[in-house]
């Protein structure tokens, strides 16, 4: 029995996002680069760069994921969001070549989750995008899971320190999956118990048949 007093809720996939995750509301914190395409007015304060009491047309920001979604329209052009460096041209050449030699984490903890947000907004580049961040998970994947298979009572930090928090749940996932196999192997691992849905079906079975 799990006896942890919080159980992780698991984030959202693809562009849906779980509000009760933290990653997904620590994801809806990432900053994107925006244009404002209309006048803010009463909302220079936001933009600490300017004294002017409005934010004009065409002013350059970064705002948080959550706030570039609430504020983007396809059919009212408010505002148009710019694509972070780690998707755009270049640095999807560089994936191409070889996605295992580049630190995911410093480019941004968010890689995959951040990749498939970035698909709400209109751009051209949405196929690029949306191709290039499955190419770089199928890419990494194997060797992120051969790691996490590989290295039993060792310190790991090491190897998750350029892992994507995706790809970090993930090695977590391998690595107790591997102790779980280790104690089974060595005539640990705890019993197999009734799930309590079946011992919960039992007692109302033996209930009806006293009643």
């Amino acid at each position: 029995m799990d006896t942890r007093s919080y159980m992780p809720v698991p984030p959202g996939v693809g562009t849906e996002e779980n509000v009760f995750s933290l990653d997904d509301i620590l994801l809806s914190q990432e900053r994107l680069p925006c244009r404002t395409e209309s006048v803010f007015p009463g909302l220079g304060f936001v933009d600490k760069s300017s004294d002017s009491r409005h934010i004009p047309e065409g002013t350059k920001m970064e705002i948080p994921l959550w706030l570039a979604k609430g504020l983007y329209e396809r059919k009212r052009r408010v505002i148009s969001v710019e694509l972070p460096r780690v998707y755009r041209e270049g640095w999807r050449t560089v994936f191409g070549a070889d996605a295992n030699v580049v630190d995911l984490h410093t480019m941004g903890p968010y890689y995959y989750g951040l990749g498939s947000q970035m698909l709400h907004f209109d751009s051209p580049e949405n196929s690029e995008i949306a191709q290039c961040v499955l190419q770089t998970f199928i890419g990494r994947f194997r060797r992120t899971m051969d790691s996490s298979q590989n290295a039993y009572n060792e310190d790991t930090s090491v190897l998750v320190e350029k892992l994507d928090c995706l790809e970090r749940a993930l090695f977590r996932a391998g690595q107790s999956g591997l102790n779980a196999f280790q104690l089974w192997e060595k005539g640990l691992a705890s019993h197999l118990t009734a799930s309590s849905l079946v011992t919960n079906y039992r007692k109302r079975k033996l209930a009806d048949l006293q009643a």
